[in-house]
């Protein structure tokens, strides 16, 4: 629950805002006091801090029977904490997450960047962590004059069909209109044949097992249709939990999972896109491809308590066959051409989300197996269809009102933990000595010998008069 000075915050805030809006002062108090209410309710019910959802059950009948852990699953989890360095920290976090159970990403020095994807492939039992505001970047972004050159191309005009492409000056074959123009349009102007640009993404987690990411910012390069890198691309792997990120300005996608993941949950995230957008702002994809008849039984995914915001447009989730539980959330993206996307063979239980005003189309579906809708809020829609079989999950839960959700995630959602490793129900007891293996952009480094070198050179090196050990 909020102390009592947070709920003097919380009324002092929504008094000024419904002030701002002319309502008399008597009803702007009551208003302020039933918000915090409706708030302070939602809250003791919803962000019981834990891992929860589909990322705790092991089969699709079987559900509570699992608790992702990350690296407390290992009796004594080896930690560390990281430091952006101000230049091109891939492979510092690279290393982190390969020789550590629990990364600590430690915001003091500024934003982490990273040059392409950092790949985590086979490993199990992490939990990466953001304090200090920590936000890692994409080195590449889209710049007013990349924009400018794909309007001159007519990019936005151009077909998405596949099978109206051709071949890039670089040789690769491209299917659609689109993309091909974008990608040429981009080649031309980077002088880039290698399109190293595709690969400004995050991170890139592939068949890993009990994994936790929470409480860090994800920004990416702005999206266009060039069949990039997603903020986070997941492919096979079985209990993730991600929790109170934020995801921002995704290129092909801001949180994609595919080919065989199962038991995920994504809780209390945001999702959403800046002016570096120019086109594709599709937030998040579940399954590959309708061919894909291997993901039947999987992609079990649970979006509980997220907010989808500015220019998302679609994909929040599309899914292709797995069991989706959207639980409680709120979108607030006015403009969107399709939120919720089931399809091929998928199955959706649609509860208590909160869909704002100027959400016109929040559902449309394609060949999917069942859907349900309980308890949901539409601004501007009225034309919710009949349910379509029935829905049912193997965990426990508690839904709250649609309204209740909207007031939690508002004020709740993104990376807003104080203490992330702090999960309830999982030991924290970790012991560990902070190296601080990346000082922001030294004026000067030197080895034990006195000779210069890189600021980012390994091994015992002295920094404007201090010893750094840079793993």
């Amino acid at each position: 629950m909020l102390s009592s000075k947070e709920f003097r915050n919380f009324a002092e805030e929504k008094d000024y805002e419904y002030t701002e809006h002319n309502l008399p002062m008597k009803k702007t108090l009551l208003t302020t006091l039933s918000l915090f209410a409706v708030f302070a309710t939602a809250m003791a019910q919803t962000d019981l801090n834990k891992p929860f959802g589909w990322t705790n059950c092991t089969s699709l009948t079987s559900g509570d029977d699992y608790t992702t852990k990350g690296g407390n699953a290992v009796a004594s989890p080896k930690t560390v904490t990281l430091k952006a360095t101000g230049g091109d920290d891939k492979n510092n976090i690279a290393n982190a997450i390969k020789n550590n159970q629990i990364i600590i990403l430690d915001g003091t020095n500024g934003d982490f960047t990273v040059s392409s994807t950092v790949g985590m492939s086979g490993m199990s039992n992490k939990t990466i962590v953001g304090i200090n505001g920590a936000k890692i970047c994409t080195k590449f972004y889209l710049t007013e004059e990349m924009r400018r050159a794909l309007d001159d191309a007519n990019v936005k005009s151009a077909s998405t069909s596949s099978g109206t492409g051709g071949t890039l000056s670089n040789g690769q074959s491209v299917s659609e209109k689109r993309e091909l123009l974008t990608r040429q349009t981009l080649i031309d102007l980077t002088k880039d044949n290698s399109e190293t640009y595709r690969t400004a993404g995050v991170l890139k987690i592939s068949s890993c097992t009990n994994i936790i990411i929470r409480n860090i910012k994800f920004v990416g390069p702005g999206p266009c249709d060039v069949g990039g890198s997603d903020l986070i691309t997941a492919t096979g792997n079985v209990h993730l939990w991600v929790d109170h990120c934020d995801f921002t300005d995704g290129q092909d996608g801001n949180f994609d999972l595919t080919n065989g993941c199962n038991f995920c949950t994504v809780s209390w995230c945001t999702f959403s896109y800046t002016e570096r957008a120019y086109d594709h702002a599709n937030s998040n994809l579940v399954g590959s491809s309708d061919s894909n008849t291997s993901d039947e039984d999987k992609l079990n995914i649970t979006f509980a308590y997220n907010l989808w915001g500015t220019k998302c447009n679609q994909r929040m989730p599309m899914a292709r066959f797995g069991t989706i539980h959207l639980l409680n959330n709120y979108y607030n993206c006015p403009g969107a051409s399709l939120c919720v996307n089931p399809r091929i063979n998928s199955e959706f239980l649609i509860q208590g989300n909160y869909f704002e005003e100027g959400v016109t189309k929040p559902f449309s579906e394609s060949s999917s197996k069942a859907y349900t809708f309980d308890g949901n809020y539409y601004v501007s829609w009225s034309s919710q269809p009949a349910n379509k079989g029935t829905v049912s999950l193997p965990y426990t839960y508690t839904a709250i009102s649609a309204d209740e959700a909207k007031a939690a995630v508002s004020q709740l959602a993104g990376a807003t933990l104080s203490d992330p490793l702090d999960i309830t129900g999982i030991s924290t007891a970790v012991s560990h000595t902070v190296v601080d293996v990346q000082p922001a952009a030294p004026s000067a480094a030197y080895n034990i010998l006195g000779q210069r070198v890189a600021d980012n050179a390994r091994g015992l090196v002295i920094v404007n008069g201090r010893k750094i050990l840079r793993q």
